[in-house]
């Protein structure tokens, strides 16, 4: 087991998230030259070959043949929410959207989460979770809309249906895998397993199979080591080896605003001042969420 230490946790962390905050930028790159089902599929495939790397470095083949055998439908199932379904809807989305519309849209995941586990997992909605919300799906709404909110005009109400279709089909996801017994990179390997070939067939059967060139290329291989797998690594090594998780926890609102930064000096799109008003109700909606769930009372031996 290795030894906690917080200096360590906030340096994995900050990697962590300062990777993520280039993603978003990727994917416009990648888009310029890539549709949407080639950059999954060759994202999803560089990905799959970095998740082998880490099963293989953590020696847990054996773990993840016994977890196949035993809930095949399972992963089955999450392999074509995500990789295959959850990037193919994103990533339209990104096509359809200036990045930081599409990026801010998406961290509303967190919110739809909370939704879903109302029918799904028998949870109650506390008043703060109302309030984040509200706060959350407003802040939403003002970047949609470049904070014409009477106006109601979307640069693509397609893209925007679909960004924030894409925080349904995540927050399944992670409703779902709460199922999965196997270590968090022997249960994504196997979603990556079983949806990187569906992705595959699809765009042979789309007639999409190219060489995307080096741009395109360079792109995936990004989007699939630091999106898709090896960011998801170093952020678990951070929470495991904190001494104060929350610390580390709270690294993740930098995520957005930095991306914003990259957003700006990269695609050099200008940043609307309605997607920092926006994006700042979204991330004080995810901190309300958060403080509502700590809130909760313990659950008592009379308890399910």
């Amino acid at each position: 087991m290795s030894e906690k230490s917080q200096s360590r946790a906030m340096l994995l962390g900050l990697s962590a998230v300062l990777l993520w905050s280039t993603v978003a930028t990727a994917f416009k790159l990648s888009l310029q030259v890539m549709t949407p089902l080639q950059l999954l599929a060759w994202s999803g495939l560089f990905s799959t070959l970095v998740l082998a790397a880490c099963v293989s470095w953590q020696k847990r083949w054996p773990e993840l043949l016994q977890q196949w055998r035993k809930r095949p439908g399972l992963y089955l199932l999450l392999g074509t929410l995500n990789p295959a379904l959850y990037y193919l809807v994103l990533f339209k989305a990104y096509d359809l959207l200036p990045a930081q519309q599409a990026q801010a849209l998406n961290y509303t995941w967190a919110l739809t989460l909370s939704l879903l586990a109302v029918p799904l997992l028998k949870q109650k909605l506390q008043r703060l979770d109302l309030l984040a919300m509200t706060l959350g799906y407003f802040g939403a709404l003002v970047i949609a809309t470049r904070g014409q909110l009477l106006a109601l005009q979307f640069d693509s109400t397609l893209g925007v249906a679909l960004a924030l279709g894409s925080t349904l089909i995540w927050a399944l996801y992670w409703i779902l895998n709460a199922r999965a017994e196997s270590s968090p990179a022997v249960s994504l390997l196997l979603c990556f397993l079983c949806g990187t070939p569906l992705v595959w067939g699809l765009m042979l059967w789309q007639g999409e199979v190219q060489w995307p060139g080096t741009q395109g290329i360079l792109g995936a291989l990004w989007v699939g080591v630091f999106e898709m797998g090896l960011t998801f690594m170093l952020w678990l090594g951070a929470l495991r080896a904190a001494t104060h998780v929350s610390r580390v926890s709270n690294l993740i609102f930098l995520s957005p605003f930095l991306s914003l930064v990259f957003i700006y000096l990269l695609l050099h799109e200008p940043i609307a001042p309605a997607t920092f008003i926006g994006l700042g109700l979204i991330v004080t909606a995810v901190v309300v969420q958060q403080r509502a769930r700590r809130s909760e009372p313990a659950p008592t031996p009379e308890q399910d």
